[in-house]
């Protein structure tokens, strides 16, 4: 017997196949709101927009699930919406509005300043990275796709996108400073 015929339909695929669709959309948030929301924040850097984001894409994935045609996981189809909704919440987004940060209290653990500045640094290296880079690295290592389903979330070959990471990966190492990598 042949792998792909031994692998179990994803529930979700079958929902959306056979037009349930609310059903569909409620089990895309239940299964996929965490990786969904890490995604969003990572290309966003904003709770509030990475919040919006996820209700969007949920909303975008029900409105399109008549045209879904099944082509990879619903998790790579629902990232790829996720990533068109975040480029263009980037396009609007203003000029010169500024993430506003919480400065942990006395009360909690002194890691969180520094998980907070770390995770600034890495934020600020991404964003000298190409947007195409970026978004292969954050799909790679936030959305946790393999690279057939960011081929298929990003229409590329999957070759394209082993480069794309292999050149952000060596290109995120020269913009990083070298105490963050270790």
């Amino acid at each position: 017997m042949q792998a792909a015929a031994m692998l179990a339909p994803d529930p979700i695929a079958v929902l959306i196949q056979s037009g349930q669709h609310r059903e569909a959309v409620a089990a895309c948030a239940r299964t996929h709101h965490t990786i969904l929301g890490r995604l969003c924040m990572a290309l966003l850097a904003s709770p509030a927009d990475a919040d919006e984001a996820v209700q969007e894409t949920l909303l975008r994935a029900h409105r399109a699930m008549a045209t879904y045609r099944g082509e990879g996981s619903v998790k790579a189809w629902l990232c790829g919406i996720a990533r068109h909704v975040c480029a263009h919440v980037l396009e609007t987004r203003r000029r010169g509005r500024e993430v506003l940060e919480l400065v942990p209290s006395d009360g909690e653990a002194r890691d969180a300043f520094e998980t907070r500045r770390r995770a600034r640094v890495i934020r600020d290296a991404l964003e000298r990275l190409k947007p195409t880079e970026r978004e292969a690295l954050v799909l790679r290592y936030v959305a946790d796709l393999s690279h057939r389903e960011i081929a298929v979330a990003c229409g590329l070959d999957e070759q394209a996108v082993r480069k794309r990471i292999s050149r952000a990966l060596a290109r995120l190492r020269t913009v990083l400073p070298t105490e963050e990598m270790e």
